[in-house]
């Protein structure tokens, strides 16, 4: 058994390096694929024999098996009609012959292969296939994750944790732009989720979905950023059989499989814009087209899309079509950066931490008060994302005892010198500092609260919150 390292990242992997197993008694051949294979970013195994497939299946978890019909120790058919019957995770397989026989094509077709190639087999136009083996079954995998975690809640229970003003806020948005995702011939307005990487985009589109009418339908989360290239429009929109040269059956598209569920589409910004037209006529005429084909398919999706980019400096530097973003910005969602939700940052670490608790087998989650302190102090670039993951290394790191600051292993940020603004902060508590400076703000720009906001940058809204909390 011989193991082929990734021997070239200029093409981008799949999600993750994706595994192949090669069952090839023609050993000269089989180091040919996996070779051309290494190159193209996926991590291979050669076997020769129908035993050594049953011991990678056993210790490799492959992606995907490159099967020869005819092996020493047994059919490729058989080895087939084995792997059917097994009720663990399955991985799909493209079948090899010299002897091209239909029957056996059929056979193996059948019994669950992908594709059925003949050999002697150009190595590029195998590359094609297995992209496009791994592709659909990448969508697969994503329909069933998708179904699976909505109809258990979500992950980990969808909730919006905080009560500053701006998570009423969103509270209140989101039950209200929900009821208007009601099923039926009229179709539900676009929403637009805006707001800095970490913010919780995801868990908003999920509440809509959760707060709808169509709690019940599918939940599909399109990553825009992450869609292969050259896979990208047949994922999307579906092809027919035919339609290029490894498309050997009619495949649905995740817009289409959605139903009348939601689709949500992360980073639309990332979005090639010869598909933002497709996207834009999708939406307009509620019908999409597959790949090679000239019929209409009714589209009865919800569609939410999110971006954490600026979306006018895109429509400027014409990054983002401006008739897509005017058809997506029907409604829209502006989530609050974590710096901005005040008292909330503690409320979500010991929401995020009790979960990882449980996760880690620890007993209970607590923060001392220097933790509480350094959190409330600490700016959060990454917003949400970045608090969960610095309380999980700092829960694991601590073993599950009290959280210190110590162990919570905050960069000094900048903003929180010793002085700042032209105000001595050194000996303060957090809330002496922080009634200080917008103090020191206010009297700056003469009262104005609006430009004081804007100074310490934070929303007119939050400066209003925390004036009122310091008695200003």
């Amino acid at each position: 058994m011989t193991s082929v390292p990734v021997t070239d990242a200029s093409v981008p992997p799949p999600h993750r390096e994706a595994r192949i197993v090669i069952i090839e008694d023609e050993v000269l051949f089989g180091k040919a694929v996996s070779r051309r294979l290494a190159k193209a970013g996926f991590i291979c195994t050669v076997v020769t024999t129908l035993a050594g497939a049953e011991e990678a299946l056993r210790n490799e978890e492959p992606d995907l098996l490159l099967l020869d019909m005819r092996l020493p120790d047994g059919s490729g058919l058989d080895f087939l009609q084995r792997l059917r019957t097994q009720g663990e995770r399955k991985p799909p397989v493209l079948a090899m012959s010299a002897y091209g026989e239909v029957e056996d094509a059929v056979t193996a077709m059948k019994l669950g292969a992908a594709d059925y190639l003949k050999k002697p087999i150009d190595l590029d136009e195998l590359l094609v296939n297995v992209r496009k083996v791994l592709g659909n079954q990448r969508v697969s995998q994503q329909l069933e994750y998708s179904r699976t975690r909505e109809a258990s809640g979500g992950p980990e229970g969808a909730t919006l944790i905080g009560d500053s003003p701006a998570a009423h806020t969103l509270r209140s948005q989101i039950e209200r732009i929900a009821q208007f995702g009601k099923v039926g011939d009229g179709a539900a307005p676009t929403v637009l989720i805006l707001g800095e990487t970490g913010t919780g985009k995801d868990l908003a589109a999920r509440l809509l979905h959760q707060q709808s009418p169509r709690a019940t339908r599918p939940f599909v989360h399109v990553d825009c950023a992450a869609l292969p290239k050259d896979l990208i429009e047949a994922e999307l929109f579906g092809h027919v059989k035919g339609a290029f040269t490894s498309a050997v059956a009619e495949r649905t598209g995740l817009l289409e499989a959605a139903e009348d569920g939601v689709v949500f589409l992360d980073e639309i910004g990332e979005l090639p814009l010869e598909l933002q037209a497709k996207l834009l006529a999708v939406l307009e005429r509620r019908s999409l087209r597959r790949v090679g084909s000239s019929q209409e398919r009714r589209v009865s999706a919800w569609f939410i899309a999110a971006t954490n980019r600026d979306v006018d400096r895109m429509v400027a530097e014409g990054a983002l079509r401006a008739d897509l973003y005017f058809r997506l910005n029907v409604l829209t969602l502006h989530l609050a950066p974590l710096r901005e939700r005040g008292t909330d940052v503690i409320s979500l670490a010991e929401h995020g931490g009790s979960q990882l608790a449980r996760r880690y087998g620890f007993a209970t989650f607590s923060l001392d008060e220097d933790a509480r302190r350094a959190l409330n102090a600490y700016p959060w670039p990454g917003n949400i994302r970045e608090l969960r993951h610095v309380i999980e290394r700092a829960l694991l790191l601590s073993n599950g005892r009290t959280i210190t600051a110590e162990s919570l292993m905050l960069p000094v940020s900048g903003g929180m010198a010793v002085r700042a603004a032209g105000v001595d902060l050194a000996g303060l508590t957090l809330e002496e500092a922080e009634k200080m400076l917008i103090q020191a703000a206010l009297r700056r720009t003469d009262n104005n609260v609006s430009e004081a906001a804007r100074q310490l940058g934070i929303t007119r809204m939050t400066m209003r919150y925390r004036m009122k909390q310091h008695g200003l």
